[in-house]
């Protein structure tokens, strides 16, 4: 049974277009293609974008802030930074990898931390953003889990944990998660994953009172038509496996399209 999605409770994020979403880069030191192509992305940005959009696994794992000093953390920040310096917005939501990240890192990157769910409205659209775990309600199993995970008391007991004991366990997770892609990169075609349950896409879409969904988690991108209105769904990033993948979602005054693939 689907459960109810929760109704977004701030007040909706108004910014200038053209706006640019991407989500599921799931950034490690190991896929440094991928990473390139992110700070590519960043670049253009600078160049094109009025509002950048990251909604949630932006990184493979994230285990409290203490992450934000590690050289591959600072450089990711640093990029960041510099495209908030030159005036372009950058907002940031948890996903289901990296729902540990706090203000210190979002601080060093000149980000700003997003709800999920969040409204924003852009050229002339209220558009509702989510990572997208949240609408898998038919994985009831994930569903128990990140319930527990999100909950505020469960993730300062994590956090007190040492460092090596929280690195520990992301490093067991990531090993499954990296025997999982090895096995992937051999497939003849890309992976599935668990989608987004109709009822709860339609429940997010009437609580948000938005004509557009926009979400990842899923590694189904595309463009649905739905009877209470329209949900694109991101593609995650791998430029360092055998289905190179990784686009950009732009919402402009002409409405949205996909932006070629990165390179």
């Amino acid at each position: 049974m689907t459960a109810p999605t929760r109704t977004p409770v701030a007040a909706p994020v108004e910014v200038q277009a053209p706006a640019w979403f991407i989500s599921d880069l799931h950034l490690t030191a190991g896929m440094p293609r991928t990473l390139a192509a992110f700070r590519h992305v960043l670049e253009r940005a600078a160049r094109d974008a009025r509002a950048l959009f990251i909604l949630g696994d932006f990184f493979e794992f994230w285990v409290g802030d203490e992450e934000t000093d590690t050289p591959f953390a600072t450089e990711v920040a640093a990029a960041l930074r510099r495209l908030s310096d030159a005036g372009v917005p950058i907002y940031l939501m948890h996903g289901n990898r990296d729902f540990l990240i706090g203000r210190r890192f979002a601080a060093a990157a000149g980000a700003r931390l997003l709800p999920d769910p969040s409204v924003i409205v852009c050229a002339g659209q209220r558009v509702v953003l989510s990572h997208g775990d949240m609408l898998c309600t038919d994985d009831q199993r994930y569903m128990r889990f990140r319930h527990w995970t999100r909950k505020g008391w469960v993730q300062r007991l994590f956090l007190m944990l040492p460092l090596a004991a929280r690195l520990a366990v992301a490093r067991r997770l990531r090993a499954d998660s990296e025997a999982g892609r090895a096995r992937q990169r051999d497939e003849a075609t890309p992976p599935t994953y668990g989608d987004a349950a109709p009822d709860a896409v339609s429940a997010l879409l009437a609580a948000s009172a938005a004509g557009t969904l926009v979400h990842g988690h899923t590694h189904r991108p595309a463009r649905h038509e739905h009877g209470s209105g329209v949900r694109w769904v991101l593609t995650d990033w791998d430029l360092d496996g055998r289905h190179p993948r990784a686009a950009v979602l732009q919402l402009d005054h002409t409405g949205f399209h996909v932006l070629p693939q990165v390179e």
